[in-house]
């Protein structure tokens, strides 16, 4: 690994703001913008040009995890992969069939039944852009499907070690936040000291306020006179008012809030 690229759609300005440097961890970063979503397969291809023409990995924003990946670098090379998954049990999915360390369907396209789940993050040569249409909206799925079809060596190593969530999912999103207060769970790439942070500094909780839980206050925010928050993600900026009660939500930055609700995004 020598350097980051990361796509951003929404809200790039945060992006800019966090690599104002252009690197992370010592290594130069690039920012490429996509004022329109081109799915990962058109994700991929937009960044052509600063991938280059060694092997690079693609890793999604949508998941936190503390996954070692030698192992699937070691594989890729080992088989001479064209491109090489990273599979794992999660229970949310199993599309993905492999055999013998080759995968040989997705979605039962030649009909073989899937048994495990993508990780969303794999390997790959190239060669990869010279099958991605330029400017278009895309998934690499149908590509590897294809590619599958004409006799690609599409590896996989199955990666249950460790911790994996898919934070765009809203039960995963709040699982992360239980796992990381009840076990002091900290992925090894996370060099803050304070993690994790409960309460952000600037919040104002009132005294009599009950956070239980995995309820977690983000910076700015103002929690009222006898509220109960239980299992409770506040965004930054959010407001809760007194004697409001929620559980299991989400309030989004900026957002007041009143009253009772339960389960929802706000």
């Amino acid at each position: 690994m020598n350097r980051f690229v990361i796509n951003t759609h929404r809200r790039p300005e945060l992006f800019q703001s966090f690599f104002a440097a252009r690197e992370y961890a010592g290594f130069p970063t690039t920012l490429i913008h996509e004022p329109d979503l081109l799915e990962t397969g058109g994700g991929i291809k937009n960044a052509e040009s600063d991938l280059g023409s060694k092997p690079f990995l693609t890793y999604s924003g949508d998941i936190l995890t503390d996954l070692n990946l030698q192992p699937l670098i070691d594989e890729h090379y080992r088989r001479g992969n064209d491109v090489t998954l990273a599979l794992r049990h999660t229970g949310l999915a199993a599309a993905v069939a492999l055999r013998d360390r080759r995968v040989v369907d997705i979605s039962n396209r030649y009909g073989v039944a899937g048994n495990v789940d993508f990780a969303n993050i794999a390997v790959w040569n190239s060669p990869i852009f010279q099958r991605i249409p330029a400017r278009k909206k895309i998934s690499f799925i149908p590509i590897i499907g294809d590619w599958i079809g004409q006799g690609a060596r599409i590896g996989g190593v199955v990666m249950n070690d460790g911790k994996w969530f898919n934070i765009s999912s809203r039960p995963e999103y709040l699982e992360v936040h239980r796992t990381i207060l009840r076990e002091n769970w900290k992925p090894g790439f996370v060099k803050t000291r304070k993690w994790p942070e409960r309460i952000a500094n600037s919040a104002i909780v009132d005294p009599s306020a009950q956070l239980r839980g995995c309820t977690v206050v983000g910076r700015n925010c103002r929690v009222g006179a006898d509220a109960i928050l239980e299992d409770t993600i506040l965004w930054p900026d959010a407001e809760i008012a007194s004697q409001s009660r929620l559980e299991a939500c989400i309030v989004r930055s900026r957002k007041k809030v009143t009253g009772i609700h339960r389960d929802i995004d706000i």
